[in-house]
């Protein structure tokens, strides 16, 4: 994925041409797509005028105090104006296909929930609403209208750079495919950035998304049992799960990214650490199997971070680690698609909208939701207790498969708003057929009377809930209590989510009501433990959960070979302690075991050939990294051979045969022309 049309300056130091760039990757093999920044980039001909003789840093993102904020350089965070717009799509998209390119990736359609202040923003606005721009920071209303049109404006932007790069594709004979990178509605929701997240799987020129969801975006620290902290695993689980929800009913392509860093410089155990928590929540996902890797690579094999969180030494990653990152990356390689579910009782679901992300910045009326406690106070108590949670974007309710799996639908309107009513026809006929809806909410933020379609034209609504709660059957601003509809229940708690959250404890009559109501007539148990497990493929899948009443380790059975250990070790058992991760070869569950193969290998695999008593292959994968793997073989080699690419022999080789899995393990140098590896018995 070729990043930018002027590229990074690690390409402009060589003298490389975007097309030069293109061509070097093709000839290693690649097919080779595009990847730049809708919001942000290297677009300083824009800014300085340059392209058209204007200067357009006005058009920058700009905060009440005057202040632009900036990605970079001279690259400000945009507004996308149509002019903006235009030099896109004529000095990056039309030379992108130009140059052969069929896939074009732009990422982060990002408008900051504090930004709103510029000239270039006052103007959309008065186009947009037909009056004068209003100041956000002065009434819940114009926050509220700042924000959607700040979501509908990069909404606008992809429809029309997409659009144009499908039809100038098409005028070149090219099927031009467009995908938006993005972070989750759970992380703009909680950093107060603005963007059209599930909105954009209703656009025909969007084939699909890349979920954004790393290290970065998962460490930010949320609230459970009275206590702030980073929850990495549960809050990258609950993102992947907001991504995977939002394209499902739709059919849209959805890609993972999985980081080993992230963009703060911390220390190579933590990046470790964290990298782990971060890959299992994706793997936890078996609907999903395409993945973009390794972004940024010469950061992650060039930059220097500390070596550990006390020490100020800097260096490059160390070898240890680049070895299990590649056997994780090239685990993906072979990660199947399955039917299998992630242990535990399923049914449990929290509504989200995009309008989660309008309500976050500024606070009005004394009213907070601190880290998104009105989100997290739905979805971690149950996700602690073990409960695979889902997650439900109320703008797709209209199709059929959204709510098909959903028992217990936990909501509130505490923290966003309906943007039209048509979601609540839908949740009334899921309830009239036996669903069970809970909603939580004091429904006295001071955005429930911003001038919207449930106080206007005709409608007089004083919150969205009632028109909800009358499509149920329940009056208005009805009390605590549990109600009846067709054959359906809701059950209203006066309580906003975060009080769940906010306070030790604070979750347990919630947790009770939605336990009972699970299990009502019903035969399934709303079961409680301390681990997430998924058996996909021959891979095991296991995470152990901490802050529960049960602190024991999870034990999965082997033979199983460690893919978190770079030595690739074959153990009798695993033993998964609380607050950590496992992904395990199951050796039981090979794919034809009488067929020699790599189980598992810090490369990649090409050129293999079987004979009936020798197998061979080429394994490729950066230079000045280790190469491990566990070869299945039908016996002990009596020999073998390595071979680099120039033909030499390699005599620093280490292997080791173990009998009790018929697996030989061999540990050398990379090379990304390929070593040669012959093992004959």
């Amino acid at each position: 994925m070729v990043y930018g049309v002027g590229g990074n300056p690690s390409d402009k130091r060589k003298g490389k041409s975007f097309e030069e760039r293109v061509q070097s990757w093709r000839e290693r093999g690649y097919t080779a797509h595009f990847m730049t920044g809708i919001a942000w980039g290297e677009y300083q001909d824009y800014f300085t005028g340059e392209w058209d003789g204007k200067w357009h840093l006005d058009e920058g993102q700009v905060e009440r105090g005057g202040d632009t904020i900036w990605h970079g350089r001279m690259v400000p965070y945009i507004v996308p104006t149509a002019n903006y717009l235009k030099y896109i799509k004529e000095m990056h998209v039309k030379r992108v296909i130009d140059a052969g390119i069929d896939a074009i990736y732009m990422e982060e359609p990002e408008f900051w929930a504090r930004a709103g202040y510029s000239e270039a923003f006052k103007r959309e606005w008065q186009a947009y609403y037909g009056f004068p721009w209003r100041p956000q920071h002065e009434s819940p209303e114009n926050t509220y209208l700042s924000n959607k049109l700040k979501y509908q404006l990069y909404y606008n932007a992809l429809k029309d750079v997409f659009t144009y790069a499908k039809e100038y594709g098409k005028s070149k004979g090219m099927d031009i495919r467009c995908y938006v990178p993005t972070h989750s509605l759970v992380n703009y929701s909680q950093w107060q950035i603005v963007s059209p997240e599930a909105s954009l799987a209703s656009l025909d020129v969007v084939d699909g998304y890349i979920a954004q969801v790393w290290t970065g975006t998962a460490r930010e620290p949320n609230y459970f049992n009275g206590k702030e902290k980073e929850r990495v695993f549960e809050t990258a689980f609950l993102e992947y799960g907001s991504m995977e929800s939002m394209t499902a009913p739709t059919g849209r392509k959805m890609f993972f990214l999985t980081d080993p860093i992230e963009d703060w410089p911390r220390d190579w155990v933590d990046y470790k650490n964290n990298y782990e928590a971060t890959f299992t929540a994706q793997l936890l996902y078996p609907q999903i199997a395409d993945y973009e890797v390794m972004p940024w690579p010469d950061r992650i094999y060039e930059g220097l971070y500390r070596v550990s969180k006390d020490s100020e030494e800097k260096a490059k990653i160390p070898r240890h680690y680049s070895t299990q990152m590649q056997v994780m990356i090239n685990t993906l390689n072979h990660m199947p698609l399955s039917e299998n579910t992630v242990s535990g009782s399923h049914g449990i679901s929290v509504l989200m909208a995009n309008s989660l992300m309008f309500q976050r910045f500024p606070t009005h009326d004394g009213y907070e939701d601190p880290q998104l406690a009105n989100f997290y106070g739905q979805a971690l108590p149950f996700l602690k207790r073990g409960v695979p949670v889902k997650t439900v974007h109320l703008e797709n309710v209209s199709y059929k498969e959204t709510l098909k799996d959903t028992r217990v639908l936990l909501m509130t309107y505490s923290n966003m708003k309906p943007m039209s009513a048509e979601g609540h026809r839908y949740l009334a006929q899921w309830v009239k057929k036996g669903g069970i809806l809970v909603y939580s909410g004091r429904d006295e933020d001071p955005y429930q009377t911003v001038t919207e379609w449930w106080n206007s034209d005709g409608n007089t609504y004083q919150r969205p809930s009632d028109h909800l709660f009358e499509q149920l059957g329940i009056p208005a601003g009805a009390a605590t209590g549990e109600y009846t509809y067709g054959k359906g229940t809701v059950h209203i708690f006066r309580n906003d989510p975060k009080e769940y959250v906010l306070k030790k404890g604070g979750d347990q009559q919630f947790i009770q009501v939605v336990k009972d109501l699970y299990e009502r007539n019903s035969a399934n148990s709303l079961i409680f433990k301390n681990q997430l497990y998924l058996e996909r493929g021959p891979y095991d899948i296991a995470a152990v959960l901490d802050e529960n009443d049960d602190a024991a380790a999870f034990t999965i059975d082997g033979p199983v070979i460690d893919l978190y250990d770079p030595a690739l070790p074959v153990l009798a058992r695993k033993v998964v302690q609380p607050g950590r991760q496992a992904l395990l070869y199951n050796l039981s569950r090979v794919v034809t075991p009488s067929t020699p193969q790599v189980l598992a290998s810090a490369s990649r695999i090409y050129e293999e050939d079987i004979t009936g008593n020798s197998y061979a292959f080429v394994c490729r994968s950066p230079l000045h990294t280790t190469n491990v793997m566990r070869v299945l073989l039908p016996t002990e080699p009596r020999q073998f051979a390595v071979v680099d690419p120039e033909g030499n022999p390699v005599s620093d080789v280490r292997t080791s045969w173990d009998a009790s899995s018929h697996t030989y393990f061999l540990q050398f140098e990379n090379h990304p022309d390929g070593m040669h590896v012959k093992l004959d018995w």
